[in-house]
């Protein structure tokens, strides 16, 4: 080497030899710090060190390094301590040689857990990942040498200290390793247990705060039970089968990020066949299941370091806490971070409300254009005044709707507004729905008796647009002032569905719902009345077609007006989207249906109405004539 600036590192190596001429080098690099070059200034433990180069200081009473980087800028950065604690390397080094070392293999084994598991009781002194490292090494070196574990002491030593290594105090521990470390501590640390309960001498339940250990033997069907987990597996292998719970590892081991872990992990083995097995497990979930959230039964595959579901099915919502295997594994139950989506509803749901919106305009276009012709009697007028409000409110909820089918889009403010106006205006539509089935199911009862116009009118605004406003005003105010998940959902700009008879939603469903039953009651009365009107006067061989045709007339013409198709509603909020084909269909058939109702309404209300289709045809005829004779009056003008 040379002192000529500027000075390079240098490298010195020293060579040792025994008696026995074995040799052993090792090497060491000295930096140098040359003038006006940056540098760390010495401080407490850790000496000048040069810029972007880590200082290296060993443990003291304890083993490891502690280490400390210089940064470009000459700026200590934060001690990486790699100290383990002395029982914990001694542990190690026992675990290293104890099938090569002094005495017999199983008290050897004995005397390294015995020391293992004295060194984890006191979790705060190994609460380092170093420390947790060391502790998993010590595991997967004993799963390397051993091929048995016949003493008890030696499997209770393995089963309390592997127990330790899973308290809650250690999380950050196993969650935070060095940079420049890239083991995965928790797949070490299943695997080797895995094997080393698998190859321990362990009969009847053994139970620990974090491990629990249940074993069985039956030839046809064995069950165990783990941390309340319910085990059966049917083989004909016979041999032993142990199932081993684990708190808190679920934690610690990759997932897929669109999906996170919602059971403890279980694992079953046994010394038999592994041929032609079925095993179901019943897991109790760490977090209810949201609606139309999937649940995942997986296994963990050492080969690709994952969860897969090969081999695994879950059971769905019939019973959504049970899996069923066809293997032996590690199992748990992954729960998906996002609902279900309905393919293409959005686009169909746009294109429906685009069409309704245009056909409730121009049914009111109608409405307004043969007013006057049609609206001749009290109970025309009646009808007819039921119709323009209930066109009304669904374009209004229709326009809200459409507004809001890109939630992310608005505001929060926008949001609840939006909200707020679609609660108000479809449940004033059912209100008014429900004035219009009152008053046919009075004319058809009652056929002689006349409604007062007045009346009915201060009674109809009363139920059409006071209740609805009342429903919706209680609503806000009771849930949080119309807080965000309380009264609505920014995901979707509407209210807030949380299960049965839970949630705002529910002050929409329960009127809805009851509007539509009565709804339906009058539809039936007017069929029931329509038939036996038929029977009265006509006694002909087309008696039973003409009946027909007035049920399904009836049907085809109340339906939409009445509202009946939102029955498919309460079917959307019963089923599930985990259950599969079905829910879709009854998903597909709630979206048409109601996306649509415009359209319906049109057809039915205004050019299925024969009083209302000659009033309009009428004008327009009036307009034609009138535009003849305007023509011929300039014709002549012109010859003259």
């Amino acid at each position: 080497m040379t002192c000529s600036p500027p000075l390079k590192p240098a490298e010195l190596q020293c060579i040792f030899k025994n008696r026995c001429n074995q040799t052993r080098s090792g090497k060491i690099t000295i930096n140098f710090i040359n003038v006006g070059e940056k540098f760390c200034e010495a401080e407490g433990d850790w000496y000048d060190t040069k810029a972007d180069f880590t200082a290296e200081l060993k443990c003291k009473h304890s083993a490891g390094v502690r280490l400390r980087h210089c940064s470009e800028d000459g700026e200590w950065e934060k001690e990486d301590s790699r100290c383990v604690i002395t029982e914990l390397y001694s542990a190690l080094q026992q675990a290293t040689i104890v099938d090569i070392g002094l005495g017999f293999e199983d008290q050897n084994v004995a005397d390294v857990l015995s020391s293992f598991e004295n060194a984890t009781n006191n979790t705060e002194n190994i609460n380092t990942f170093t420390n947790v490292n060391t502790s998993v090494h010590v595991l997967s070196t004993l799963d390397d040498k051993l091929e048995s574990l016949n003493n008890e002491s030696s499997t209770d030593y393995l089963l309390e200290s592997s127990s330790n290594l899973l308290e809650r105090s250690l999380n950050k521990s196993w969650m935070s390793p060095p940079p420049d470390i890239s083991l995965t501590l928790a797949e070490t640390y299943l695997s080797s247990l895995e094997r080393l309960i698998k190859i321990a001498n362990i009969t009847g339940d053994n139970r620990k705060p974090n491990i629990e250990v249940d074993t069985c033997s039956d030839e046809e069907e064995c069950k165990n039970s783990v941390f309340n987990v319910n085990v059966s597996l049917k083989h004909r292998g016979g041999g032993i089968v142990k199932t081993t719970g684990f708190k808190q590892l679920e934690s610690y081991l990759p997932y897929d990020g669109e999906k996170k872990l919602n059971s403890i992990i279980v694992s079953t083995t046994t010394n038999g066949s592994t041929d032609e097995v079925e095993i179901t497990i019943d897991f109790p979930l760490r977090a209810p299941r949201p609606r139309h959230v999937e649940l995942e039964c997986v296994a963990w595959n050492t080969t690709n370091r994952r969860w897969s579901s090969d081999g695994c099915k879950w059971a769905r919502v019939a019973n959504e806490r049970r899996c069923t295997c066809t293997h032996l594994s590690s199992f748990a139950i992954l729960l998906s971070k996002h609902p279900i989506k309905v393919p293409g509803a959005t686009e169909m749901t746009c294109v429906g409300l685009s069409v309704s919106i245009i056909s409730l305009t121009l049914s009111l276009l109608i409405e307004l254009i043969v007013w006057g012709d049609v609206v001749k009697t009290s109970t025309l007028h009646l009808r007819h005044t039921a119709h323009v409000n209930i066109s009304v409110c669904l374009l209004v909820g229709n326009c809200c709707f459409l507004a809001s089918v890109e939630p992310r889009d608005l505001s929060r403010v926008w949001c609840k507004t939006l909200t707020v106006l679609k609660h108000f205006c479809y449940l004033s539509m059912f209100f008014w729905m429900l004035c219009l089935s009152t008053t046919l199911l009075h004319q058809t009862l009652y056929l002689f008796h006349q409604v007062s116009r007045t009346k009915y009118l201060r009674f109809s605004m009363i139920v059409g647009y006071v209740c609805p406003l009342l429903i919706v005003f209680v609503t806000f105010l009771t849930n949080n002032s119309g807080g965000e998940s309380s009264y609505y959902r920014t995901e979707t700009c509407w209210l807030v569905y949380i299960g049965l008879m839970k949630g705002s939603i529910f002050t929409f469903v329960i009127p809805v719902g009851i509007i539509v039953f009565v709804n339906i009651f009058s539809m039936l009365v007017v069929i029931m009345k329509l038939l036996y009107h038929q029977e009265n006067i006509d006694k002909s061989r087309e008696k039973e077609k003409t009946a027909a045709k007035t049920v399904l007339r009836t049907v085809v013409f109340l339906t939409p007006v009445f509202g009946v198709t939102w029955i498919f509603g309460l079917a959307v909020l019963i089923v599930d989207l985990t259950s599969g084909t079905i829910a879709f269909i009854v998903n597909y058939v709630f979206i048409f249906m109601n996306a649509f109702q415009g359209l319906f309404i049109l057809l039915t209300t205004c050019l299925g109405d024969r009083t209302t289709r000659d009033a309009l045809l009428k004008r327009f005829k009036k307009k034609a004539v009138a535009s003849t004779s305007n023509s011929i009056v300039k014709s002549a003008s012109n010859v003259k």
